[in-house]
Formats: C-alpha cells, sequence, structure tokens
C-alpha cells in the first residue's frame, strides 16, 4: 500500500515519523526545499511531549510519481480546489484523500473526486514546527487520537483501513456522525485557536485567564448555538460531551463551564494555534475556514455570533498589517 503525507508540515512530520516508526512506509510531501532536505538528511526530529528522530522520505509535490492508495491531505484550505485536483492525478482508482484539515474540508473535496473515495479525519492533538525537519508536539502523548468518518458511499472496508493505518500512532474512533465531529473540533479552533491568535498565545493562555476565558465560553455558546440551528449533534471529543459541559443559559452553569475549562484543556495547554504560527511566518492563515464558517452558519440561520465576527475581522486586520497581536485587543471584545 502507498501512503502520502500531502503538506507535511507540523502536523505531517509528526505523523509521518510515528507511522515510519511503527513500520508503514509513507512519502512526506512539502512544498519547502529546506524542510524537504532536513527530512531526507538528517530524519524528522520530534520532540515536546516525546523525544525522537526518524528516517523518513520526503518529496516535493513535483517529485510525486505514480498512484497512492491513501493521500493524507494536511494542507491549509486556503488552495483547496486547486491542490485536490494535483492530488487526483496521483490517486489510485479505489485510493482515498483522507482530510485533516481544520474546517468543514469534506464537501468540495468530495465534488472534485467524489464521496466515495473521501474520508473526513479530525485531529484531536496539536504540533508546532520548530525548524526545517523538526516538529514539537504539543499535547501530551496519552491524549493523542483521531475521529474519522466517509461521506456517503465509502465502504466498511476502506475506513478499515485507513484506521488501520492511523492506529500506528494513537487511538481511531469512526465516528458515524462526521458532520458532528467535525463540528466539535470546529468548536474548539474557534475558540481557542481563534482566541489563541487575537492574543498571540497558546490555548492555555486563553484558558489561564479570567478574561479570555470569558470570551472563550461566549464564543463556545455561539458555535453551538450554530451548530444547533444547521441540525448538527455534536459529537463526544475524546469520550467528553463537550455541550453538556460547557452550554450555558444561566449564570451558575456559565461559571461552572469557565471554571472546568482550565482543567479540560491541560493536557492541550501547550497548543499553539496553526493560524497564529501562519501569520508568524508572514502567510495567509485559514481564518475564513474556521471562525468564519461559524459566522457564515450564522447568518444563514439567524444566530448572532458577535465573538466569533469579531475573532475574523481582528485576524484579518492582523493579517493586513493593521495590529498586531496581544491582549491590547481584548478590548474590542
Amino acid at each position: 500500500m502507498r501512503i502520502a503525507i500531502y503538506g507535511a508540515g507540523s502536523l505531517g512530520t509528526v505523523l509521518g515519523a510515528f507511522l515510519t516508526q511503527n513500520g508503514v512506509p509513507v512519502d512526506l510531501v512539502n512544498h519547502n526545499k529546506a524542510h524537504v532536505d532536513a527530512l531526507n538528511s538528517k530524519g524528522a526530529r520530534i520532540t515536546g511531549t516525546v523525544d525522537m528522530t526518524v528516517p523518513v522520505t520526503a518529496l516535493l509535490p513535483e517529485e510525486m510519481t505514480g498512484l497512492y492508495d491513501i493521500i493524507f491531505l494536511m494542507t491549509k484550505q486556503l488552495d483547496n480546489r486547486r491542490v485536490v485536483g494535483f492530488l487526483n492525478h496521483f490517486l489510485a482508482a479505489d485510493g482515498l484523500i483522507v482530510t485533516l484539515q481544520n474546517g468543514i474540508p469534506e464537501d468540495l473535496i468530495a465534488e472534485i473526486i467524489g464521496p466515495e473515495r473521501t474520508v473526513g479525519c479530525v485531529v484531536e492533538w496539536g504540533a508546532t514546527l520548530s525548524a526545517s525537519g523538526e516538529s514539537v508536539l504539543t499535547s501530551a502523548p496519552d491524549s493523542l487520537s483521531f475521529h474519522m468518518g466517509g461521506m456517503p458511499g465509502i465502504e466498511d472496508k476502506q475506513l478499515q483501513k485507513v484506521k488501520s493505518v492511523l492506529e500506528k500512532m494513537c487511538p481511531v474512533v469512526i465516528e458515524p456522525n462526521l458532520p458532528g465531529a467535525r463540528w466539535s473540533k470546529l468548536l474548539i479552533n474557534a475558540t481557542f485557536s481563534g482566541l489563541g491568535t487575537v492574543i498571540g498565545g497558546t490555548f492555555g493562555d486563553v484558558t489561564g485567564d479570567p478574561q479570555t476565558r470569558e470570551i472563550a465560553i461566549r464564543c463556545m455558546k455561539e458555535v453551538i448555538d450554530v451548530g444547533h440551528a444547521a441540525g448538527v449533534e455534536f459529537a463526544p471529543v475524546q469520550g467528553k460531551d463537550i455541550v453538556s459541559l460547557f452550554y450555558w443559559k444561566n449564570p451558575l452553569k456559565k461559571a461552572l463551564a469557565k471554571l472546568i475549562l482550565p482543567v479540560a484543556m491541560k493536557k492541550h495547554a501547550a497548543i499553539e494555534p496553526s493560524m497564529l504560527q501562519d501569520l508568524k511566518k508572514g502567510r495567509p492563515c485559514e481564518v475564513d475556514a474556521i471562525n468564519g464558517v461559524v459566522c457564515d452558519w450564522g447568518k444563514k440561520k439567524g444566530v448572532s455570533t458577535p465573538v466569533n465576527d469579531r475573532i475574523v475581522s481582528v485576524i484579518r486586520e492582523i493579517q493586513e498589517g493593521k495590529r498586531q497581536t496581544g491582549r491590547q485587543n481584548l478590548k474590542d471584545f
């Protein structure tokens, strides 16, 4: 079975190292030549909550040849139509694209390659690229997991094939409620990646301060309200019912939600938002595919989303050089 990780950056480097170390050959594909050269010459160096260096095979996109049975897609969503069209040329007749991207990318991918070849996967851990060929795993080893599910037409044996590969890294749950899993991850990303980017900090920085906790709880309520209006049943996150934990309609439940927020995110406190990583490198981030999705669905369903609207506007201004990341941005909330 031929496997590729397309967009092997911070997360993809970690995944590629774990798969390779555990006996699954995989090509790590990235457009950054310095990163590819470092991976090939020194191996994938993973630090943070683990410490390992694994010899891997890395390629530039133009060096890809032949057909793959599974392509794990880990680029940003910003250019998905072109990227998926390109990858279609390297996909075996019964091959699968497994998107591990943020947001809700499956519909567009299925439109291009067919729903029977499209698998969605939620990544429930974080990493940061620290240097070429080096990535920092920022989630605790016992908190790593994937939730995955197929689009209509996917056979169970296809899902089991993907599951058997990803289990070489950590536990995998096949989620019959893929939209629910996607919206649960969107809830986490919109809140912690969105606010973390606004203040220029980690998930732990969001949960570690009363002011940001207040905004975070308001953000979470917005996402849940919009999801419910869209007919979504939120899936558990690592066995926890996040709606029961964090949804509130009265001051007491709101206070309880704020109280447990740091405990719930303790094992992921060191995660640096991918949007913040992009902005630090001078690259466009995917706020429109995260908080922007909440805002768009809110407009469709008549649900107000003032916190997510403000997160989008602030991050766009940071991206345009009109303001800096930092806690001074909280005055706008």
